[in-house]
C-alpha cells in the first residue's frame, strides 16, 4: 500500500490529505503547495558538511546520511514534500555499470554503449540491488509524518544519453546517432533501461514514496516527431508499470516547450513545466485532466526580496486557473543560492494562497 492511498475500509495514510497530494489529485488544497528540486542539498551548508569528505555516489548509498540530507530543507524552509536524495544514475551502479560522478563534471560512464553487445552491461534491477533505498525511505517515513517523500528516477532517454555519450553532452550527437541511425537497437536499449527504472521507482514506493518524478533531463534536445517517435512509447512503459500503486505521477524535462502535451501524454498526472513556458499557456499545451508544477526560473533567486516576489506573483497569477498547481522552479535549485532566500519563498508563497 502506497503512503498516499485512502484504501476502502481503512483511514486514509497521514500522507493523504497533505497541500501536496491534493494537489497532485487537482482538489482543492489549504494552499498552494512547495518544493523545490534540488532542494536536499548543494545550497544548504548543513549538507555540505554532512557530505563533507564523501564522494556522491557513496553518498546516495548510506541511508542515514541519505535520510538526513532529505530531512534537511523540510525542517529550514517548510517546504510541503520532501524529495529523496539520490542521482539517476544510482540504479545504473546498482547493477553494475562503471560509472562515476566526478566533481564538476557529473556521471561519467566508462564503457559507452554504442553496440549491441553492449546492451549485455543492462541487466535486471532487483529490490536486493538497491537495499540502502528501502532503508533509507524506512527512516524518512518514520520521520516526516505527515510530509510526503517524491521518489525519483531518470528517464530512459536522459540515462540512454549518459550511457552512449559516456557522460554529460551539449549536441548528444552520439545519441541521436544511435537513434537515427539504428532506431531497432535504440528501441531495445530504451526499453531496457524502462524496465531497470519502472523497478527502482517500484522499490521506492513500495518502501513508502508518496508520488514519484520522473526526470528526462535532456530530452528537450529532442523534436516532438522524435520524441513521439523514439521516446514516448519507453517513457508510458514506465508509467504504466507504475500506474497500479495509485501514487501521483509527475514528469519533468528541461526546455520542453514543445514537448509539454506529450509529456502529459506517455502518463504523466502531473508535467512539470520549466519557466520558458508560462503556466496558463503550459495548461493549453498539455490540455485538461493534468496538474502543472512549476515553474519560476531559478535564477530570480538571486534578485532580491521585492524582484523575487513580483516574479513569483506572475507565476502564481499564471497558476490561477488551473486544475493543480505544485509551486516549484523552473529546474534545480543552483548551488550558490541563499538558503534564506527560499525559506522566504517559500512563506510567501503559503501566505499568498492561502485559501
Amino acid at each position: 500500500m502506497s503512503a498516499n492511498q485512502s484504501p476502502a475500509g481503512q483511514q486514509p495514510t497521514a500522507t493523504y490529505d497533505s497541500a501536496f497530494l491534493k494537489a497532485c489529485r487537482r482538489e482543492p488544497v489549504p494552499h498552494t503547495p512547495v518544493w523545490f528540486m534540488r532542494q536536499a542539498g548543494r545550497s544548504l551548508p548543513e549538507y555540505l558538511k554532512a557530505r563533507e569528505g564523501i564522494p556522491m555516489l557513496e553518498s546516495c548509498m548510506r541511508p542515514e546520511l541519505v535520510a538526513e540530507i532529505t530531512l534537511q530543507p523540510v525542517r529550514r524552509h517548510g517546504v510541503d514534500a520532501a524529495i529523496y536524495f539520490s542521482d539517476i544514475v544510482v540504479p545504473l551502479k546498482a547493477i553494475g555499470i562503471d560509472l562515476d560522478i566526478k566533481p564538476g563534471v557529473g556521471p561519467v560512464i566508462a564503457n559507452p554503449i554504442r553496440t549491441r553487445a553492449d546492451l549485455a552491461q543492462l541487466r535486471d534491477l532487483t529490490p536486493e540491488d538497491v537495499t540502502y533505498v528501502t532503508e533509507a525511505f524506512g527512516l524518512l517515513t518514520r520521520e516526516l509524518g505527515a510530509t510526503p517523500l517524491i521518489g525519483f528516477a531518470g528517464a530512459p532517454f536522459t540515462l540512454a544519453s549518459y550511457l552512449v555519450e559516456g557522460g554529460p553532452s551539449r549536441n548528444h550527437e552520439h545519441t541521436k546517432a544511435l537513434m537515427y541511425g539504428d532506431p531497432q537497437l535504440w528501441t531495445d536499449l530504451l526499453d531496457r533501461l524502462a524496465d531497470i527504472t519502472a523497478a527502482f521507482l517500484k522499490v521506492q514506493i513500495e518502501a513508502g514514496a508518496s508520488a514519484v518524478q520522473l526526470f528526462d533531463s535532456w530530452v528537450g534536445a529532442l523534436s516532438p516527431a522524435d520524441y513521439r517517435r523514439s521516446v514516448l512509447p519507453a517513457s508510458r512503459k514506465v508509467f504504466e508499470a507504475v500506474s497500479g500503486y495509485g501514487v501521483p505521477r509527475v514528469h519533468f524535462g528541461v526546455g520542453t516547450g514543445e514537448l509539454l502535451g506529450l509529456l502529459g501524454e506517455a502518463g504523466a498526472d502531473v508535467v512539470g513545466v520549466d519557466w520558458r513556458v508560462p503556466l496558463d499557456e503550459a495548461a493549453r499545451r498539455v490540455g485538461p485532466g493534468k496538474a502543472l508544477q512549476g515553474n519560476l526560473d531559478p535564477a530570480v533567486l538571486f534578485a532580491g526580496r521585492e524582484a523575487l516576489e513580483v516574479k513569483t506573483r506572475e507565476v502564481l497569477d499564471a497558476a490561477a486557473g488551473l486544475e493543480g498547481h505544485v509551486f516549484n522552479l523552473g529546474h534545480g535549485v543552483l548551488p550558490t543560492t541563499d538558503p534564506d532566500a527560499l525559506t522566504r519563498l517559500v512563506e510567501y508563497v503559503h501566505t499568498q494562497t492561502a485559501r
